[in-house]
């Protein structure tokens, strides 16, 4: 009788482990409510602004309340700087291998900036270190 009331005992502690240790889900169901069709919220939506007002205002550039979208201007017409700042500049390893005399003032500024910033990195490396 010990071991029939054993083997009852050990079947409903692993029916209450499954019924405990499953996951249960909010009511509602799987699927989740879409559209009044079924899935039409998910088409996306077309612009309303004319590809000729696209093709010359900046669309969401504008910063101010009354301010209005900036227009696009004529290459001409941007400073000449402008046009250099997504040039690759040279990395401090390639800045090491020239002739520091003979670099330009920009690249020597930059090397100095890059030479100091690993300077501090490495000095700071050597402080947590000891």
């Amino acid at each position: 009788m010990n071991i029939v009331g054993l083997s009852r005992r050990i079947a409903v502690n692993k029916e209450a482990i499954r019924v405990i240790g499953s996951r249960g889900f909010a009511a509602g169901g799987g699927k989740s409510k879409k559209g009044p069709k079924g899935g039409a919220g998910d088409a996306p939506k077309t612009s309303t602004l004319s590809n000729e007002l696209k093709s010359t205002t900046v669309y969401g550039a504008n910063i101010l309340k009354d301010g209005a979208d900036p227009k696009i201007l004529a290459d001409s017409e941007y400073p000449d700087w402008l046009w250099h700042l997504l040039d690759k500049r040279p990395a401090l390893s390639e800045l090491r291998r020239k002739n520091i005399e003979t670099l330009p003032f920009e690249d020597l500024k930059r090397f100095v900036k890059l030479d100091n910033r690993a300077r501090i990195k490495e000095n700071n490396a050597m402080k947590a270190k000891n």
